[in-house]
Formats: structure tokens, C-alpha cells, sequence
């Protein structure tokens, strides 16, 4: 069993076994078994309790490399049009965090990663999210793609132009690659080199987040800003 839980002033634990030490004192392990809303510490402090979903969880992984971040994994599952059938392949595992969002919409997804470490710190957070519909592989995607019929291609390489033609013969007709690159002069590379597809469309998402409490409404100061550009290609 895993459970989240939170202070009402939004204060968060992660519980798997055994007392949860806080804080705001000591809430028991049976009562966090047993509990189905909330429960109090011996210093009578309340806190909601929840079963933890996918996205605590994830929370939770072991971080090794950069990573893309849900924002601009958002915007790929919209405008790739993924679904439960889909066949996908994500190259440039890092730690797995793209390759395990995508696993929870579609059929199957494999993931190439060069990085031994990244690939082993990868399979302990796919066993730890119980992630069954991802197939990892320790491959360089610029050397080639089994694979046929694909939906969807992301790449978060340093130069995925070097895998176009690959992807080129893997992916179905009008679906998409997706590429992750930190700097515009890859984008320009990417795009100049990309004969055999249409540049659908390049972007970068911007996440800024409200403070909200009564009449007090107003933006936080930080913001997520530039993380990567992602270049969506589509086969012809």
C-alpha cells in the first residue's frame, strides 16, 4: 500500500509502512492503514490521506539525467494524437519519465537508451510505477530501428537528424516525430535536414502558476519557463 498525505496547509508525505514521523508529530501505521480520509498525529494535527495515484508516485522516482517535464509532455500526447492502440518509441530513456507517461495511453512503447546507468536507474522506475507495457533497449536509435509501424517517434537526443531516415522507414504514413532540443540552432538543423516530412509545427510551452487564497489571486513570482523546444515532423 502507498498513501499520500497532506497537512491542510498542503504540507505533503509519501507513507508506505511503518509510523509516519512529521513535523507535526507522529501518525500511527494503523491508522494510516485504516484510514479513509483523515487522521490526527499525537499532537492532534489533522491530515488527509489518499491512495497515492500515478502522478505521486512519479513524484517519487529516482532522478539520474535531465528529464522533460510533464508540461511539454502534455502538448506531445495532444497534437500526436496517441491513443490506446498505439505503437510508440521514445529514444533517449534518461531516467523514463516521458516513456512513462506515454505507457499509460497506449498499447506499447520502446525506449533506447545508450547510457547503462540511465537504462538501469530507467527499469527500476518502470518496476517501481508497475510499468508492464514499456520494452527497453540498451541501443543507439542513429544506428537503426527494428520497429515498423510506429505511431509516434520521440527523440530527446543532442542530434536527432541522424535518425530521421530510420524514423522515416519505421513510422506510418502522417504520424508524427517529436523532437526534444534545448537550443533553436538544433531546431534550424532538425528542420532544414528533415526531407521526407512536414514541419508541422515547432514550440515551447511556458508554465506559470497563480497563487490562490481568498481575494488574494495573483501570479507567483517564479515560473517555469524555457526548458526545450519540441519540433513535431510529420511522415509524408
Amino acid at each position: 500500500m502507498i498513501r499520500k498525505v497532506l497537512t491542510r496547509l498542503g504540507k505533503e508525505f509519501f507513507w508506505t509502512k511503518g509510523d509516519l514521523h512529521t513535523n507535526y508529530g507522529v501518525v500511527k501505521e494503523k491508522d494510516l492503514e485504516q484510514c479513509t480520509n483523515s487522521v490526527k498525529s499525537h499532537e492532534d494535527k489533522e491530515f488527509v490521506v489518499f491512495d497515492a495515484g500515478f502522478i505521486d508516485q512519479f513524484n517519487k522516482i529516482n532522478r539520474g539525467p535531465a528529464v522533460m517535464i510533464p508540461k511539454d509532455i502534455g502538448i506531445i500526447l495532444a497534437y500526436s494524437g496517441v491513443g490506446k492502440d498505439s505503437f510508440v518509441l521514445d529514444a533517449g530513456t534518461g531516467c523514463g519519465v516521458a516513456a512513462s507517461f506515454l505507457a499509460r495511453l497506449v498499447r506499447k512503447v520502446v525506449t533506447y537508451e545508450v547510457n547503462q546507468d540511465f537504462f538501469n536507474i530507467a527499469r527500476k522506475n518502470f518496476e517501481f510505477l508497475e510499468i508492464k507495457n514499456v520494452e527497453q533497449k540498451l541501443a543507439d536509435v542513429y544506428e537503426g530501428i527494428p520497429e515498423k509501424g510506429l505511431d509516434l517517434i520521440v527523440l530527446d537526443l543532442p542530434e536527432p537528424w541522424k535518425a530521421l531516415n530510420h524514423a522515416h522507414n519505421s513510422l506510418k504514413s502522417g504520424c508524427f516525430l517529436v523532437a526534444y532540443l534545448p537550443t533553436i540552432t538544433q531546431v534550424g538543423k532538425l528542420v532544414s535536414e528533415s526531407s521526407g516530412f512536414l514541419h508541422f509545427k515547432t514550440v515551447e510551452v511556458l508554465e506559470r502558476e497563480w497563487y490562490v487564497e481568498g481575494v488574494k489571486v495573483r501570479p507567483k513570482s517564479q515560473m517555469i519557463g524555457h526548458t526545450g523546444f519540441l519540433v513535431f515532423l510529420r511522415k509524408i
